[in-house]
């Protein structure tokens, strides 16, 4: 990770280390807010999922898993946005959009998780106003086997709890949100 802040609440804390590698973006910067067009369209965005790109991750990576999550929902237990589960091995990127409703550009295989609406897709932010900054963790799970076993309706904390003993490295981005700023 680098070197600025990324909240007061990590999500990964108390979870077993794992080396990290490199996830990169063309609409997110790591510590910096989130464009308008990812923010929930209750919020004014487009409710679009963010592009993502990772390298440098285990040889022995089998698959992989991206998550969103806000640990500063005011839920007392954060907020799920995204979660993607048996993203092969071979797919090194997700094109912006992926996360839409019905997609088609998620790879042959994966499954998109219901989010915290209850929705197999990605929610866009939607900070309530006087909630502050709140802190975007765009997570790719690199995992020693090629498939989670995973019910497609649980929930991404299921999901988290089933491939924990699987994820041999991750790769973090945080981006910043918040309802006053926009």
């Amino acid at each position: 990770m680098t070197q600025h802040s990324h909240g007061t609440i990590d999500p990964y804390a108390g979870m077993r280390e794992v080396p990290a590698f490199e996830v990169t973006s063309t609409d997110i910067q790591d510590g910096e807010p989130l464009p308008d067009e990812l923010y929930g369209e209750d919020a004014g965005g487009a409710n679009r999922s963010p592009q993502l790109s990772w390298s440098g991750f285990p040889e022995e990576t089998r698959s992989f898993a991206v998550t969103c999550f806000d640990p500063d929902a005011p839920t007392g237990s954060g907020f799920w946005h995204w979660a993607v589960a048996n993203i092969p091995a071979s797919v090194t990127a997700l094109p912006a959009g992926a996360g839409s409703p019905g997609s088609a550009l998620l790879p042959e295989g994966a499954i998109a998780m219901p989010n915290e609406k209850r929705e197999p897709a990605f929610t866009g932010a939607a900070p309530p106003p006087g909630t502050g900054v709140h802190h975007y963790w765009f997570v790719v799970h690199a995992l020693d086997v090629p498939r989670i076993d995973v019910d497609p309706q649980a929930t991404p904390a299921v999901l988290g709890f089933m491939m924990r003993d699987a994820v041999i490295a991750r790769a973090v981005l945080v981006a910043t949100g918040e309802a006053e700023a926009r």
